[in-house]
């Protein structure tokens, strides 16, 4: 049989086995999770290479696309101040005789209209003198 000395030399080289081979899978698990992170890193570093090249496109093409539109910002500003000059010449050539004219035919019409006034004026004025005139207002 066993010795004292013996049983504790077996029972520490049993440990020793059973923690031993814990670290040998955990080294194992650890060595499948290096290998398979750098595998993502390589295939990452091989994605992020088209896919900068791709984003360096599109951004290209929207600078081109606001250079466009700042070109068409300026045409538009321009017509607008095109458009502005017309209409201020139009108004001053077409707006001043037109009032000028809505002035003078109005002038016109106040006139008439008033002469037509003195006129009615005059003759009740003279109708009344007329009837005044006769006596038979007064005792």
């Amino acid at each position: 049989m066993l010795t004292g000395g013996q049983l504790a030399g077996l029972i520490v080289a049993v440990f020793w086995a059973i923690l031993v081979a814990f670290l040998a899978l955990t080294l194992l698990k650890l060595a499948r999770l290096l290998k398979e992170a750098s595998e993502f890193v390589s295939d990452l570093g091989e994605q992020a290479g088209p896919l900068l090249e791709d984003m360096t496109r599109t951004v290209n093409r929207a600078n081109e696309q606001l250079g466009r539109t700042d070109v068409i910002t300026k045409q538009v500003a321009g017509v607008t101040q095109n458009v502005s000059a017309v209409t201020t010449v139009m108004t001053s050539v077409v707006g001043g005789p037109l009032v000028k004219a809505a002035a003078f035919s109005y002038g016109v019409r106040k006139a008439l209209t008033s002469r037509a006034e003195d006129g009615q004026a005059r003759e009740s004025n003279g109708r009344e003198l007329q009837h005044r005139s006769s006596g038979k207002g007064r005792r």
